[in-house]
């Protein structure tokens, strides 16, 4: 008997859908490092990559033999960075996620390079070590609630109005929501690993 093509097709409309938010998310990011003084245009830049580099991560098409290769050394560089950037004290904590993160797209990297297809997540080759891969489910589910509960704690708020005119959103729920959604999809990634 010949296998239902639904599961392909429902994991292939999940992989588009995830590729969608992420690379949405990076754009969001990007605009917001064009337009961000220079203290933070780094962490916006850093969104950003980490927002294109899981929608490529994520597209069910594969990222070919040479992506997880340019991936891999792409999100080393970034956790590096991120690493050289904590020295500047606890005041820039968010340094550390950026460094998580960054080794978490290594990580799934690495497995897509261990695979060989090309498919860097989601078709059950190499998981990779079980303590690795729970520990960033840990981590990601966290940041996730932690995020969800602050972004509704943050919607008690009251809107900035401009004159008489429409209701505008306050730049950093937005920001919060865009590092949310790069979570979720980060913690959807690892667990169709």
């Amino acid at each position: 008997m010949h296998e239902s093509p639904l599961p392909s097709t429902a994991s292939a409309v999940s992989g588009w859908l995830l590729v969608a938010l992420c690379a949405t998310s990076g754009t969001y990011c990007l605009l917001r490092a064009s337009r961000a003084g220079r203290a933070s245009r780094g962490a916006a830049a850093a969104e950003a990559l980490m927002g294109f580099g899981m929608a490529v991560m994520a597209a069910p098409s594969g990222v070919g033999t040479w992506g997880p290769r340019i991936l891999l050394g792409v999100f080393c560089a970034a956790a590096a960075h991120a690493l050289w950037l904590l020295r500047s004290g606890p005041r820039h904590a968010h340094h550390a996620h950026h460094a998580v993160g960054s080794l978490a797209m290594a990580y799934m990297a690495y497995l897509g390079l261990s695979a060989g297809a090309g498919h860097v997540h989601g078709h059950g080759q190499g998981a990779g070590p079980p303590l690795v891969t729970g520990a960033l489910l840990v981590y990601f589910a966290g940041y996730v609630l932690l995020g969800g509960a602050r972004l509704v704690a943050a919607g008690g708020t009251q809107a900035a109005t401009v004159g008489a005119g429409p209701v505008v959103e306050a730049p950093g729920e937005l920001t919060r929501a865009c590092r949310l959604t790069m979570g979720i999809g980060m913690l959807a990634m690892l667990l169709s690993m």
